[in-house]
């Protein structure tokens, strides 16, 4: 786990999670959702859930950090936090945790509701990158 961050440094994340939470766009379900995460270069990327009148096409807090990340330079998460319209930390839903996993790894560090957790334990054997490429390798080498 990563010693340098102190609980201020945590506490600041939740902070910047809590302000974009109350930007979301829940009219349905009244379930606002605020996340923040920094990056390796030490950019704070936010985002906040955005519902539709099509249930399924609901955008959560964890897609808008992803694409902030992006649409800002890239790079990957370092630590994330995901808070209620309470302020209180939640957990990402499993689509989400799969999402968080591709763009910050086993390493990731995330503030649950058990405390701070590495993406390893978040979302124990997780399926990614490595996987896709692995059967790939095995594919350009041709029939056994």
């Amino acid at each position: 786990m990563d010693d340098s961050w102190q609980q201020g440094d945590w506490d600041g994340l939740r902070e910047r999670a809590v302000q974009v939470m109350q930007r979301a766009y829940a009219p349905y379900s009244r379930y606002k959702v605020g996340a923040a995460a920094r990056a390796d270069d030490g950019r704070v990327v936010v985002g906040c859930n955005v519902e539709n009148a099509a249930y399924g096409v609901v955008l959560c807090a964890e897609c808008g950090v992803v694409s902030q990340l992006h649409a800002t330079g890239g790079g990957r998460l370092t630590h994330f936090v995901c808070v209620n319209s309470e302020g209180e930390i939640i957990m990402p839903c499993g689509r989400c945790r799969q999402l968080l996993f591709e763009h910050g790894g086993r390493d990731l560090l995330v503030w649950t509701v058990s405390g701070v957790r590495p993406m390893s334990e978040v979302l124990p054997d997780a399926f990614g990158p490595d996987d896709l490429a692995h059967v790939a390798d095995t594919a350009a080498e041709g029939p056994q």
